[in-house]
């Protein structure tokens, strides 16, 4: 059995009998799982590379049939949970380097960073990120390798049972296809002076957003403004300690410093965190006594540190929920890649939506000011609004997704009679969806009571859908 693909799809456990190989397994490495989905672990047959970019043996091919299970060459929660928390990255030079956590360059930045005009520093980034283009893995501009693994597993299971469907609990509440989170950084006095106008700008199209604050160092924060944000109906998370860029330099200044931000969060009443410049270790957030964590990309070629989840959907690691960072951030859209548009966006929007997945944006207000981008921002906040007129998507709080996907995870499929009931907290909000093969896809379906307007079946071709995706993200 794996676990992490009850949790991805909470479905009944008598259906996932999957088991790994009986043979020894040899050191981690890159492999394929069917075509376009890159695995990084340990497998007992064929091949792995240390290298993304070199030929990858396909562990599809060693799936068998032994008695009433199916034997795979891999254990899924081990492979799913590289990806996740990114320990493929510190395997290979392909792509993933960052200026060194202790390099005598990144200090001088980011001790000069408060005083540079974002004109230099932008200079100053194209010039280190000028590679991003040529990084072959995670795939741009969005990942979906964890996804890919579970649809696999789920169609080796339909055809493995003969079954016509197996049921599982929607991702999302009250049946909606995807989710979108807005999300504001504040990294600069003048930032944190344009959050209430920028308040007022979201909540024009109906969206409430969340607002990271820097609780030491770059602007005062009074319980006036703590209250007003609240007040509107808006989220604070902590952002970091100071935004020095050093939070995860090691272990031991990284916990000193985690003191005092669970301290914040507390009395800010903050639930979620994001570090700095998406920072990041994952083997160390269990120290951090939040709900929730924002850190982590889905693929992190515009960030200072590269890598990425490969995955849409939120996660646990440990006790905390990972909210991944889905969509481009605004300074690298204006900054880096010099786009005025939202084209970027609909496109990762476009893509997230067909794998019924998480769309979160970072944007900060401190980038907003100068008109150009706020027509853009406004531009993007239009066709959100247009997208959860139809039905498409949810659009809540971070906090919202969290307490959602908590109680997702304690729900459970129960059988009554000849159907499928869900038991469990937030249940009322919960569908059951079913999975079933016709032909070569693999089609999602809700139940129809449970289907808000806009929506039909969801239909994965695993083949066709993998080519397309290729295409896009080349």
């Amino acid at each position: 059995m794996s676990r992490s693909f009850l949790d991805y799809y909470r479905c009944p456990e008598g259906f996932v009998t999957l088991a790994p190989a009986e043979q020894s397994f040899g050191s981690s490495g890159f492999f394929q799982f069917g075509p376009n989905t890159v695995c990084y672990g340990r497998c007992s047959s064929g091949f792995q590379t240390k290298s993304v970019t070199d030929e990858l043996h396909d562990a599809l091919s060693d799936v068998v049939a032994n008695g009433g299970t199916l034997q795979l060459p891999f254990r899924p929660s081990e492979i799913v949970s590289n990806l996740r928390q990114e320990r493929y990255a510190t395997s290979s030079k392909a792509g993933w380097s960052l200026l060194g956590s202790g390099s005598v360059l990144r200090k001088v930045y980011y001790a000069a960073r408060p005083h540079l005009p974002v004109s230099i520093r932008r200079h100053l980034q194209r010039i280190r990120l000028r590679d991003w283009g040529r990084i072959p893995f995670p795939k741009w501009p969005v990942d979906f390798d964890v996804e890919l693994i579970f649809e696999t597993l789920m169609a080796l299971l339909l055809e493995f049972h003969h079954l016509d469907s197996i049921p599982f609990i929607w991702f999302w509440p009250d049946g909606f296809p995807s989710c979108a989170i807005v999300t504001h950084d504040v990294e600069t006095f003048a930032g944190r002076n344009f959050c209430f106008s920028l308040m007022d700008l979201d909540q024009e199209h109906g969206i409430k957003s969340s607002f990271q604050l820097i609780p030491e160092g770059r602007y005062a924060i009074s319980e006036d403004f703590l209250r007003r944000i609240r007040d509107w109906g808006c989220e604070i998370n902590i952002h970091d300690l100071n935004h020095d860029g050093h939070l995860f330099r090691n272990k031991e200044l990284f916990s000193r410093r985690v003191e005092r931000i669970n301290r914040y969060g507390k009395d800010f009443g903050a639930a979620g965190f994001r570090s700095a410049a998406l920072y990041r270790n994952p083997d160390w957030f269990e120290a951090l006594d939040f709900s929730y964590d924002m850190s982590v990309p889905n693929t992190g070629h515009l960030e200072a540190q590269r890598g990425g989840c490969c995955s849409v959907m939120p996660f646990f690691i440990g006790k905390i929920l990972e909210l991944p960072v889905t969509t481009t951030q605004d300074y690298s859209l204006f900054h880096i890649l010099n786009q005025y548009s939202i084209d970027l966006w609909e496109r990762q929007i476009r893509l997230i939506s067909q794998k019924h997945g998480l769309i979160s944006f970072i944007v900060h207000p401190d980038y907003l000011l100068a008109p150009r981008a706020r027509d853009t921002y406004k531009a993007l906040l239009f066709h959100l609004a247009d997208l959860r007129s139809a039905g498409q998507l949810w659009i809540p709080l971070p906090g919202e997704v969290n307490q959602w996907w908590r109680e997702r995870s304690q729900m459970r499929l129960v059988r009554r009679g000849d159907g499928w009931e869900i038991e469990g907290p937030g249940k009322e909000r919960a569908s059951i969806a079913y999975a079933s093969v016709q032909g070569d896809r693999v089609v999602y379906s809700l139940e129809p009571r449970a289907r808000p307007r806009g929506t039909d079946t969801l239909s994965i071709d695993l083949d066709a859908r993998r080519q397309a995706l290729a295409g896009e993200l080349r």
